[in-house]
């Protein structure tokens, strides 16, 4: 039976994820940084910052030793950081860069051992619309998810003879938690009141709404089957037509 690690896996779409895997009879392990949300999914949980390889690492061992090796990871954790560029520290940049390429170089290098040995698999990172074109303000955001597009061609030239994929799901704006946090910062900055803010964030998607959870999760479900076989080093993209 599959096994899938899917990492930020307590909230959002990383749960959304989870539960549409489970769902299927697959197993799954969750991961994240705060025992409370993992928890809270009812699903098998290891507690780990993907910024960390050795956590990583520990929680995979761990992960395979209770429920088998991982067959699927879906590398879902991430944080956005909004600030004009002049205002960005180096460390801002470092930090967007260790959660969102970085995390995912951890999670996937803790998997592909195992999934040669099984001699297949699916490596998954849920990216960005900003991994494949440019926003104001985001700049720091906006290089790394660039960056682990670039991670996710590689490596899927790499591993392509070896019946492992490697896919990027590339969504706009989803309507989550971190989407409010980029509604705070342009009330704060510009004045407009909340609805307006996400007015404006809407009208990036020629469809004029914000992705779903569930949208994603489906995204992932098809990465993940047997369909997907020849899909490898893609950028699926969520976002009305926006790209």
């Amino acid at each position: 039976m599959a096994h899938v690690v899917i990492t930020g896996g307590g909230t959002g779409v990383g749960a959304e994820i989870a539960q549409a895997v489970a769902a299927t009879g697959a197993s799954v392990t969750i991961m994240g940084r705060r025992e409370g949300p993992l928890k809270d999914q009812g699903l098998p949980y290891q507690v780990c910052d993907v910024t960390d390889a050795d956590a990583v690492a520990a929680a995979f061992k761990a992960a395979v030793a209770e429920h088998g090796p991982v067959t699927g990871v879906i590398a879902n954790a991430g944080a956005a950081h909004s600030a004009p560029f002049e205002k960005m520290s180096a460390a801002d940049l470092t930090d967007m860069m260790a959660v969102n390429v970085t995390g995912v170089f951890n999670v996937w290098q803790a998997a592909v051992a195992g999934m040669k040995a099984e001699k297949a698999g699916r490596l998954i990172v849920v990216a960005s619309t900003a991994g494949l074109k440019g926003y104001p303000y985001v700049a720091g955001y906006v290089a790394a998810k660039h960056g682990v597009v670039g991670l996710t061609r590689a490596l899927a030239l790499e591993l392509a003879r070896t019946r492992i994929t490697v896919n990027a799901i590339c969504p706009g704006f989803i309507d989550t938690p971190l989407l409010e946090k980029s509604v705070e910062n342009i009330t704060a900055t510009t004045g407009k009141t909340a609805e307006e803010a996400r007015a404006i964030l809407k009208r990036a998607s020629p469809q004029n709404r914000f992705v779903g959870t569930d949208e994603v999760a489906a995204a992932a479900l098809y990465l993940l089957s047997d369909a997907a076989a020849s899909v490898n080093g893609h950028t699926l993209t969520l976002s009305g037509g926006e790209i």
